[in-house]
């Protein structure tokens, strides 16, 4: 092993260290489930908004965003960056005072589950199991795939086992997220969106300056045909530009609309301790969002350039995603202290990827323990056995998660755009209907629910193969049949008790 790899690997190691580190203090804070999953509502704002942006930017933020942009120039990335930009802001301005509030009112429910339940006084708590069971089918794969980029990464820069890679990868995230649950999750996402953020920040700087400055990386850019419009994109195969049709702008600004239903971003607008709070946590999230898309999509402009004067390799295909690896590769050949920096920008690849597992991970398990076997726990009364089974849950997810990560070819990865759609479309709606219509009800709630999740997989494997107008991203007409449902279905069915409406009102 070189001097270079020595110094990556010193300085990730030190990254994962201080993960395990914090679980192990804040296990100390977890004295029941309400602790365990939702920190005990104690989350202060800048911890809410640089958690729930962390655990949100996954490595697509450092590898897919700027590997998307280096291949095809800014409209693809741009439009995408658009639409994640809009759903940022949104949610939090309209969603999430009100779902800190209501979650409180509604039972103290501290799942997204239990709180469409509590919230309709679904006694037979069909809605909680029902949306337990679509988190469990979106988020094992997703958690898998988190395992699966860690493993690559690891497995790609030193030469070793991919598996024993993975393994290791996954033992740290289950680590510290079951010794410290969801205030380790939340903490640690907090300091894995600022190594993230230096990542960022130093591929950026280092890049221009290897590229030759701004002029020359604007200057190659401006050469490529249609690389630097938001209405065309570059053919990198055949060189020429290539229209960018009105139905991709679309589908790449629906993935906005993920927002509304992703429980793992929801859970940090229930857990913030003072919901007066949530303005500045809003600021803080959308201006880190704003900077670090506009930046990643930058950096694959940068990666061209310095591909284009032969300090990198020209990259083709899914190797584009490796861009900020082979810039960080670049830059640890310059020296120890170099080396250390390079470090530090795989252990910020790494750690937006476990900032997203550990939550969807701990999403998981408490739709499990939490919402499916909840009331059997309960029933025992002791907190230490619920909070045994919360983590023994979290376990058993990650050792399914790791066996469907074991294959590094697998089509695992395909899966995270599919499951952002499926939480979009089952829960979205139903968030946002529960939240802002009195004349909502559960049967309503149930429909949309029930819908969404069959067409996110009827628009994905029946309709969008037909191509054309049809081949538009499966999360906005998945969205609109729930929304459908639910009003259709809430007004032919019995309205809402005078105790509901009484209790959305009070919100």
């Amino acid at each position: 092993m070189t001097t270079e790899h020595i110094c990556i690997m010193i300085a990730i190691i030190i990254y994962l260290g201080a993960m395990l580190y914090v679980g192990y203090r804040c296990s100390k804070n977890n004295h029941d489930t309400t602790d365990f999953y939702l920190g005990g509502r104690k989350l202060g704002p800048l911890v809410t908004a640089m958690s729930a942006e962390a655990s949100d930017m996954s490595s697509w933020l450092l590898m897919g965003l700027p590997g998307l942009a280096y291949l095809t120039g800014i409209a693809d990335a741009g439009w995408t960056a658009i639409g994640l930009a809009i759903g940022t802001y949104v949610n939090w301005k309209i969603v999430a005072k009100r779902i800190r509030r209501y979650t409180l009112v509604a039972g103290n429910s501290i799942t997204l589950p239990s709180f469409f339940s509590n919230r309709y006084r679904d006694r037979r708590k069909i809605l909680q199991s029902i949306g337990a069971i679509f988190i469990v089918i979106f988020f094992i794969p997703y958690t898998a795939s988190g395992f699966a980029a860690c493993g690559k990464l690891f497995s790609s820069l030193f030469g070793v086992d991919y598996v024993a890679a993975m393994i290791i990868s996954a033992i740290v995230i289950v680590g510290y997220t079951a010794l410290g649950g969801f205030l380790a999750a939340s903490t640690t996402d907090f300091i894995q969106s600022i190594i993230m953020s230096i990542a960022l920040l130093i591929v950026f700087i280092f890049g221009i300056n290897i590229a030759g400055g701004i002029p020359s990386v604007i200057e190659n850019a401006q050469s490529l045909p249609g690389y630097l419009t938001m209405m065309t994109t570059y053919d990198p195969v055949a060189g020429v530009e290539q229209p960018y049709p009105i139905i991709n702008i679309i589908s790449m600004i629906a993935w906005g609309l993920g927002y509304f239903g992703m429980p793992h971003i929801l859970l940090r607008f229930m857990a913030i301790e003072d919901e007066e709070k949530l303005t500045l946590s809003r600021r803080v999230a959308t201006v880190w969002v704003v900077i670090s898309l506009a930046v990643a999509v930058l950096i694959g402009v940068i990666g061209l350039a310095m591909s284009d004067v032969g300090a990198l390799k020209t990259l083709t295909g899914s190797d584009s995603e490796t861009i900020i690896v082979q810039i960080a590769d670049l830059l640890s050949k310059h020296g120890i202290l170099p080396a250390l920096l390079a470090g530090t920008i795989l252990a910020g690849i790494l750690a937006s990827t476990m900032s997203t597992a550990d939550s969807q991970l701990l999403a998981a398990s408490s739709a499990v323990s939490s919402d499916l076997l909840g009331d059997r726990v309960a029933k025992t009364g002791d907190k230490k056995k619920a909070m045994n089974a919360a983590r023994f849950t979290l376990l058993a997810i990650a050792v399914i998660a790791a066996i469907i990560a074991r294959d590094p070819n697998s089509s695992v990865f395909s899966i995270v755009s599919f499951a952002w759609a499926g939480f979009g479309a089952v829960f979205g709606p139903v968030v946002l209907f529960a939240l802002f219509w009195r004349r909502s009800n559960w049967q309503g709630a149930l429909a949309g629910m029930i819908s969404g999740g069959a067409m996110v997989f009827i628009w994905k494997y029946l309709v969008r193969p037909l191509g054309g107008v049809w081949d538009i991203y499966e999360l906005l007409p998945a969205f609109t049949v729930s929304c459908l449902m639910i009003v259709i279905v809430s007004l032919l069915t019995k309205a809402p008790s005078k105790e509901i409406v009484e209790e959305f009102d009070r919100v």
